[in-house]
C-alpha cells in the first residue's frame, strides 16, 4: 500500500465524507473519476459531491468508520460501518429520527495519485429496514 494512497483515502473519508468538506473531493478525485454501486454509476467530482451532500442532508451526523483496509498495488479495499441519525429526507424517505448502522465494502483504484474509480456495496436491505422502509426478512 503506497503511503500516498493511504493518506489520500484517509483524507477522503475523514474530511470529505465524515467532515463534510467537499472541496477535498476536487483535490483527490481524478478527472475521470467514476463511482459505482449495484444501483447506480456516478461520473466526476460534482456527482460524488452530490452523493455525499445527500447523505449529509439526510443524516447530519453521518459517519463512516473503517473496520479493515487491504491494499494491493493501485487499489485499496475497505470494510466499513456507516452510522447516522435520519434527521432529513433521504431517498424520498422523510426524516424518521431513527439511528442506522450499516456495513459495506468499497474498492478504490488510484491513477496519477488520485482516486479514479470506486466500487461500493452497502447492505441496502438492512439500511432500509432500519429506517422502517423495508420488510425484515423472516427466517424460519
Amino acid at each position: 500500500m503506497s503511503e500516498q494512497h493511504t493518506t489520500a483515502i484517509e483524507t477522503w473519508i475523514n474530511e470529505a465524507i465524515n467532515g463534510g468538506n467537499l472541496s477535498v473531493v476536487d483535490q483527490l478525485a481524478h478527472p475521470d473519476y467514476v463511482y459505482r454501486n449495484p444501483a447506480e454509476e456516478l461520473r466526476g467530482a460534482e456527482a460524488v459531491k452530490g452523493l455525499f451532500a445527500a447523505y449529509r442532508a439526510g443524516f447530519p451526523d453521518f459517519h463512516v468508520h473503517v473496520d479493515d483496509r487491504v491494499a494491493d498495488g493501485d487499489r485499496i479495499i475497505q470494510a466499513f460501518t456507516l452510522t447516522g441519525t435520519h434527521r432529513g429526507e433521504f431517498m424520498g424517505i422523510p426524516a424518521t429520527g431513527k439511528e442506522i448502522e450499516v456495513h459495506g465494502f468499497v474498492m478504490s483504484r488510484f491513477a496519477d495519485g488520485k482516486i479514479v474509480e470506486e466500487w461500493e456495496v452497502i447492505d441496502q436491505l438492512t439500511f432500509l429496514e432500519q429506517l422502517g422502509a423495508g420488510q425484515p426478512l423472516v427466517t424460519n
